[in-house]
């Protein structure tokens, strides 16, 4: 299974709100790099999508990656022209996680907000900053996980 994860907000934060711009100060949110070692010792192949451009910037994001020993070494980012659906199409995973982007805008602001479902690429939103950890550890619960809603009900046979 081939799973792309985007970095910034989904498994990397910054440290704090006057570092928002020091990407090499970058920690892992949460034991993301736990889950995506198991994911990847489960037989994933596990890449990630910065949403940084310019070249020095990409380089510090890959350096912190490499620095907290997160698994895999692929990380691909936008030309100035490209969107992201554009590099998601040409990365074609199975699975894209990416995070709810609720500091810069939501929606409308997510990677998925420009796929269709009929790219055959299953995507789970997480909260900002909120980690992966609770994600399943089970690649084949993972690729399942969230496609459907449980709507709990309830009945009452005392009437």
């Amino acid at each position: 299974m081939k799973i792309l994860v985007f970095t910034e907000g989904t498994v990397l934060k910054h440290v704090s709100d006057d570092r928002i711009k020091d990407y090499s100060s970058y920690v892992p949110v949460g034991g993301a790099v736990e889950k995506l070692t198991v994911w990847t010792e489960n037989g994933a192949e596990i890449s990630y999508l910065t949403s940084r451009v310019k070249f020095m910037e990409i380089k510090q994001i890959k350096d912190v990656l490499k620095n907290f020993d997160f698994p895999g070494d692929m990380v691909h980012a936008r030309q100035e022209d490209e969107t992201y659906k554009q590099v998601v199409m040409t990365v074609k995973p199975d699975l894209l996680i990416e995070d709810d982007c609720k500091s810069i805008g939501g929606e409308a602001e997510m990677i998925s907000f420009g796929l269709k479902s009929e790219a055959g690429i299953h995507v789970i939103v997480v909260p900002e900053f909120g980690g992966i950890d609770h994600l399943p550890d089970n690649l084949e619960e993972l690729k399942e996980f969230g496609k459907k809603e449980e709507v709990a009900t309830t009945r009452d046979d005392t009437y």
